[in-house]
């Protein structure tokens, strides 16, 4: 194999199925730590499994996975604020063998200096897709944002006017607005002027995630979902 195989073959998209969520990276980023089990597994040295689409399934926790795979992009630990799953995401860390995370989460730093803090925003989208039609149908979707940033959700409520949409509070104080249902070309219309919106007002994505469910027999259920981060400065009581 020549360099130029051999780099191609390292930047070819790899998607993984972990415990159900769907993640796709690079062959060399999950080689970033070759004493890895992830090093291992796509260095031939791992017996490895797939699920029925082809991609390789590892029968671990899906959603802490992302943070496994962000660390691996970036050689930094980035944790929300309100984390609460350390002892969690340190078993996970210990099953993938990534000595370098597991380091830093016995020695963790604070992202931000005292006086910062993180506001997160949290897109979904879920669409519900039938199983007999060629090519698949969307037969309904729905958008939900979930935030405590109630200026946001003011901003969203005053310039998204001619959506159908609904509130309601959730745990945390945070607040969620629903949009839908819609159809499949509204959704998408309506996602990108939403993920324009939030990213003006300061927030960059953070990470995203696919997950896909069987609810019915003649529908499946796909979300995918987007967290949004930005700084901002604690006020004082």
């Amino acid at each position: 194999m020549d360099n130029g195989d051999w780099g191609h073959r390292m930047t070819t998209p790899v998607t993984l199925n972990v415990g159900g969520h769907l993640y796709t990276t690079s062959l060399s980023t999950l080689q970033r730590y070759p004493d890895s089990m992830l090093g291992a597994m796509f260095r031939g040295d791992f017996p490895t499994t797939r699920d029925s689409r082809g991609n390789y399934f590892i029968d671990r926790d899906g959603t802490l996975f992302r943070y496994i795979l962000n660390f691996l992009r970036t050689s930094e630990l980035t944790l929300p604020l309100d984390f609460t799953e350390t002892d969690l995401l340190r078993k996970e860390a210990d099953f993938y063998q990534i000595e370098p995370l597991i380091q830093c989460l016995n020695d963790p730093k604070p992202l931000y200096p005292p006086d910062i803090f993180e506001q997160v925003v949290e897109l979904s989208s879920t669409r519900k897709l039938s199983k007999y039609s060629n090519p698949v149908a969307v037969i309904i979707t729905q958008l939900t944002i979930t935030t405590k940033v109630h200026a946001l959700l003011e901003g969203i409520s005053n310039n998204f006017t001619k959506w159908n949409k609904h509130m309601m509070d959730t745990r945390d104080c945070q607040v969620s607005f629903t949009f839908g249902p819609c159809d499949y070309h509204q959704e998408v219309s309506l996602r990108v002027h939403l993920m324009d919106y939030i990213m003006k007002q300061g927030f960059t994505i953070r990470n995203t995630r696919v997950h896909h469910m069987s609810e019915r027999a003649n529908e499946n259920t796909v979300e995918h979902h987007w967290t949004f981060c930005r700084p901002a400065h604690k006020v004082e009581d």
